[in-house]
């Protein structure tokens, strides 16, 4: 059996803080580990708790969501945080994922896209909803993005493989990709693994950043 993916949540409304407790901890696939109401004890929350995803609320008292994501990236840069937030303007999308945010949610997120989003950041993407991942897009813009000496250039993938890469970049989740295209998730995973392995990235967001300097979409 699978060892469960171990969740830490950080979010100041009790409410809140209550109701994504329990349903993270009605998957069988999760385990919580932590739910705090605030981050600023974040670097030992990580070590004392070793977290795989942390839920991170952007406002906080005491200390930003981002500034603690800059801390536990400083020391655990393996776990992968995901910014939750109310809020959907471009100076607080741009600092987080300049802090190293994996993902990027608005609170109002359907609980089925965030636990999808959990599995997704997990297996190397970078879960955000539609309208941040446009945002991302304009914060980037692709005809002042220089391409990198020795790039591998994405005009080798294939037709559908640059299709996968593109709807990436719309901001598009695996099941998304996946009904958009008329495929399975597997099939979409497998073309996932092939663009990492010809364009030599880890990461979705590497994979992305590459398709915008090239100026694929």
């Amino acid at each position: 059996m699978p060892t469960p993916t171990r969740v830490l949540l950080y979010e100041d409304n009790p409410d809140l803080r209550a109701s994504l407790s329990q349903l993270l901890a009605g998957s069988p696939d999760l385990q919580v580990v932590g739910a705090l109401g605030h981050c600023r004890q974040a670097v030992a929350d990580v070590e004392r708790l070793a977290p795989d995803v942390i839920l991170m609320d952007i406002d906080m008292p005491g200390m930003t969501g981002i500034e603690g994501l800059r801390r536990i990236k400083a020391v655990a840069p393996q776990v992968n945080v995901v910014m939750l937030t109310v809020f959907e303007d471009n100076d607080r999308v741009f600092e987080a994922i300049c802090a190293g945010a994996d993902g990027y949610l608005l609170k109002k997120t359907s609980p089925i896209r965030l636990l999808d989003a959990i599995g997704e950041v997990r297996l190397g993407g970078a879960p955000m909803t539609p309208g941040i991942a446009r945002q991302v897009l304009r914060l980037f813009p692709r005809s002042k993005a220089p391409v990198l000496a020795n790039e591998e250039p994405v005009g080798h993938l294939s037709a559908r493989e640059q299709e996968v890469l593109g709807l990436l970049v719309e901001g598009y989740s695996y099941k998304m990709i996946a009904a958009d295209r008329g495929i399975s998730i597997d099939t979409v995973r497998s073309h996932i693994k092939k663009i990492y392995e010809k364009l030599h990235v880890r990461s979705m967001t590497e994979a992305v950043s590459k398709a915008l300097r090239q100026g694929l979409t």
